[in-house]
């Protein structure tokens, strides 16, 4: 097999393999604040990841809700749940090991039986397909806001990477993967400032509104 050809099999798998796109479904319960609040007690969330949760979904719910202004079709309420249970296996995970997204994924389905949270959940760390913000607004929503939140504090992307490579950039191989996830963050903020009209790199987060850094 030729290069060209080994790219236009790939090409053509990339595009034969979209992830599922939810439309809302009544039958899906979305949990609010407190159900997924209750379930951190379930799952022994820490605090420092309750807290970073928290922040999490205040970003993402600002995203959804400005998204739903530009007239993209999303459902804010789910954007927030799945903000703050995106990190719901990460404690298990953190003692017995495994893959915190997949684990959480599933927690969310055996608990709420939501494949469009679950999505969210499995996908926050990365997201494998091209970025579309309109057909898929909601995991692409929950990987943003997350690379947004530093811990406790919302920081620029610059500002969260730098930090990611200080303090798990130990090998090249470490430091390409979270280059790559960099360059896709970056995509992602751009593509919801082009769609929304709002230059997300420039603002920081105050009190739950999108400030203008100065």
């Amino acid at each position: 097999m030729t290069g060209q050809q080994a790219q236009q099999k790939s090409s053509l798998h990339h595009e034969s393999t979209p992830p599922l796109q939810f439309s809302d479904n009544p039958r899906w319960l979305v949990p609010d604040a407190a159900m997924c609040r209750t379930l951190w007690g379930k799952y022994a969330m820490p605090d420092h990841i309750r807290e970073h949760s928290e922040h999490v979904a205040i970003v993402a719910e600002f995203i959804a809700s400005a998204g739903a202004q530009a007239g993209m079709s999303v459902n804010v309420p789910a954007v927030e749940a799945c903000a703050l249970l995106h990190d719901i296996a990460k404690s298990y995970t953190i003692v017995h090991g495994g893959n915190h997204p997949q684990l959480g994924a599933s927690i969310v389905m055996e608990v709420f039986g939501n494949p469009h949270i679950a999505q969210g959940v499995l996908h926050h760390v990365h997201w494998p397909w091209h970025i579309d913000v309109d057909a898929w607004c909601l995991p692409l929503c929950i990987i943003y806001a997350d690379k947004r939140v530093m811990h406790n504090h919302v920081v620029t992307l610059d500002e969260r990477f730098d930090d990611l490579y200080v303090r798990y950039g130990k090998t090249e191989r470490i430091r390409q993967r979270i280059h790559e996830s960099y360059l896709q963050a970056v995509a992602i903020e751009t593509a919801f400032s082009r769609r929304m009209g709002i230059p997300l790199n420039a603002y920081s987060l105050d009190s739950g509104r999108m400030v203008q850094r100065t």
